[in-house]
């Protein structure tokens, strides 16, 4: 059984990171060129930290499986970046930022590592302005802010819809400069299929080309893992079709523990599902509901009228809307928290108040806005994500009210990391979304690009060094170490095994009916009965796809759908792992909504005496059940009460 030493620094909250980094270990100049450092995944986190450490003087090995590293999802986030400048003089600190982003977690996050979030996060801003990142300004030509949910002050930075674009492109710039100088190797169209540990250290990994589909080993002092979320379990999310938590999970089945699996979040801000035919769902940022309002029709007739298409939104009277939001959480309105909103608005739809065909979306409506401020300013703000709305659904929402729907998004659950960013793998570290330390239950909307680029610039430089202090004398790692060859041999094996099967059915036939399983029984709403049925038919499921998936093409050759039944094989562990977890904590938290625990008015109900912890769980064995250990979470600075944004 494995350790679990979070390392969290003694001393006042708001001194530890500074005392921590004054204690820790510092490699020389000379000897960082002598460590290699594996960076797998080139979005925020991932470029922002392969950047860092080859400027600081490591040669660093850099993977992604797209054709870029611009081409990470990263580049698709859209509303702003928080950080605690206090720009608009509304009261704003370091403590609020972190206070609200516990509290946004349903406090069940990691104090001390929120805390140091919060604390470095100004530095990103500054960071970025240095890089050329065009940021929205304010008449004046000071930086422009504005609110995201379950805040009361404006802390949000933005460039018009496209931040994470703009702040990708930052980090980019800086990562070709370290290409350009040769102090980073970049393997694009590289996936890392498993890591290779040698007496109990990282290693290196084993990643196949996926243009020649040969199979190659990569040495390295140290592995950063910075591969982004497992959102696409649910087959149905916002992210990118590519992106995958099978780097992550590869390094599980190795020891590296994964915390808080159940913990994903529903962004309540997405264009509804069209037909069974579709691939992936989009995003309207969550900035929308600073100038938004959501509603749906007052009563069961009218929206009843709108599914068949005898009215249109703009026909029912502003005292026939129900602005639910506003009604139940007079406080904050619509900008309560992305798990609150979701369930509100499911609550509506459930209810029979939805208004497109489906019953299953509601409305998100500018014109009270576009009459205050004037259509100019509108656009200046959301141009371009208006313009993305009425492409894919042929709706001008300048005219007519968006239709919304809650949609999987973000995963707060990932790679059990220390204080150092560390796993239970000594050597593995896991950065941005791909570990759990910062987010609890719930992401506040605008803090997942804070997270990564506070890690990848901020954090792991810092404590990455501690560890390679003690590897100066360690020689470069040898790739024909029996354990690189028993690695590659285990990848090569499952690659065959899956080419091997010749049956009938494509990937992306298990893939939907998985995310039908995931969406249903491990979605918006979980109860036990549920759970437990989903964890026996995930297992039948993934038994039928092994015995049945019918994978075209060769092995050793370009073959897409080698490569998505590869992540999927992985995505049937990884659910049946949430539903486990969500089946153990018998508490609703955050994005975390048991039907068994609920208050008097709906809400989500904690218990604090006994689920207090993160749930960390460590790999058995192939059809084994994980074992299960617990984090106890310690709150020093704030006092334990039953979140409401009323």
């Amino acid at each position: 059984m494995q350790n679990l030493d979070s390392k969290i620094p003694g001393g006042p909250l708001a001194e530890k990171w500074a005392k921590h980094k004054a204690a820790i270990r510092v490699v020389s100049p000379a000897n960082k060129r002598k460590l290699e450092i594996i960076v797998v995944g080139t979005g925020l986190g991932g470029a922002s930290a392969a950047a860092s450490l080859a400027e600081l003087g490591y040669n660093v090995k850099a993977f992604c499986y797209q054709d870029s590293p611009r081409r990470a999802h990263s580049i698709a986030a859209q509303g702003g970046i928080n950080a605690a400048k206090n720009y608009r003089n509304d009261n704003d600190s370091v403590y609020r930022l972190f206070y609200d982003t516990i509290k946004g977690g349903d406090y069940r996050a990691r104090e001390a590592n929120v805390y140091r979030l919060a604390e470095v996060s100004p530095n990103i801003i500054d960071q970025c302005v240095a890089q050329g990142v065009p940021f929205a300004r304010e008449y004046g030509g000071l930086l422009d802010t504005r609110s995201f949910g379950g805040v009361l002050v404006s802390r949000t930075f933005y460039a018009r819809g496209q931040t994470g674009q703009q702040l990708l492109i930052g980090a980019y710039q800086a990562l070709n400069r370290q290409i350009d100088q040769g102090n980073v190797k970049m393997y694009t169209r590289h996936e890392m299929l498993d890591l290779v540990v040698i007496d109990g250290k990282a290693r290196g990994i084993i990643a196949r080309d996926l243009v020649t589909g040969e199979v190659r080993r990569f040495g390295a002092h140290a592995v950063v893992i910075a591969s982004g979320g497992y959102g696409n379990v649910f087959f149905l999310s916002t992210n990118a079709m590519g992106s995958n938590g099978s780097a992550a999970w590869q390094c599980y089945k190795k020891g590296a523990m994964f915390a808080n699996p159940c913990y994903v979040q529903i962004h309540p801000t997405c264009i509804p599902v069209h037909g069974d035919q579709q691939s992936k769902l989009t995003l309207m940022s969550e900035s929308l509901r600073n100038d938004g309002r959501v509603w749906v029709p007052k009563k069961k007739e009218d929206a009843e009228k709108l599914r068949q298409g005898k009215i249109r939104p703009n026909d029912i009277p502003a005292e026939d809307r129900d602005y639910y939001l506003e009604r139940r959480y007079p406080s904050y309105g619509n900008l309560v928290p992305r798990d609150v909103a979701s369930r509100a608005a499911k609550e509506r739809c459930d209810a029979g108040f939805g208004v497109n065909s489906e019953g299953k979306a509601v409305f998100l409506d500018f014109s009270d806005a576009i009459k205050r401020l004037g259509r100019s300013v509108i656009e200046e703000r959301y141009g371009n994500l208006f313009q993305m709305y009425e492409k894919i659904t042929d709706v001008d929402p300048y005219q007519e009210p968006m239709q919304i729907y809650p949609a999987i998004h973000y995963c707060m659950g990932g790679t059990w990391v220390d204080y150092n960013l560390m796993t239970t793998i000594p050597g593995l570290y896991a950065i941005g979304e791909a570990n759990f330390s910062d987010h609890g239950a719930n992401r506040l909307g605008a803090s997942a690009l804070m997270q990564g680029l506070a890690d990848g610039y901020f954090i792991l430089p810092y404590t990455i060094g501690d560890y390679l202090a003690g590897e100066i004398m360690t020689p470069k790692t040898d790739t024909n170490a029996p354990e690189f060859v028993e690695t590659e041999n285990r990848v090569l094996s499952r690659l065959e095994k899956l080419m091997k099967v010749r049956g009938t059915k494509p990937v992306d036939y298990y893939h939907k009916a998985l995310g039908h399983l995931v969406w249903e029984y491990i979605g918006m709403s979980r109860n036990e009965a549920g759970l437990k049925k989903a964890i026996q038919e995930i297992q039948s499921l993934r038994k039928e796809f092994w015995g049945n998936v019918k994978i075209p093409g060769e092995l050793n050759n370009l073959n897409q759908e080698l490569e998505k039944a590869g992540r999927l094989a992985d995505f049937f562990d990884i659910a049946e792992l949430m539903a486990r977890d969500a089946l153990n904590r018998k508490e609703s938290c955050g994005g975390h909504f048991r039907e068994e625990s609920v208050t008097e008015d709906g809400e989500a109900k904690r218990n604090d005496e006994e689920f207090a912890y993160a749930s960390v769980w460590e790999y058995s064995g192939e059809e084994k059940e994980p074992v299960l250990h617990r984090e106890p979470l310690t709150f020093e600075s704030i006092k334990l009460s039953q979140r409401s944004y009323k």
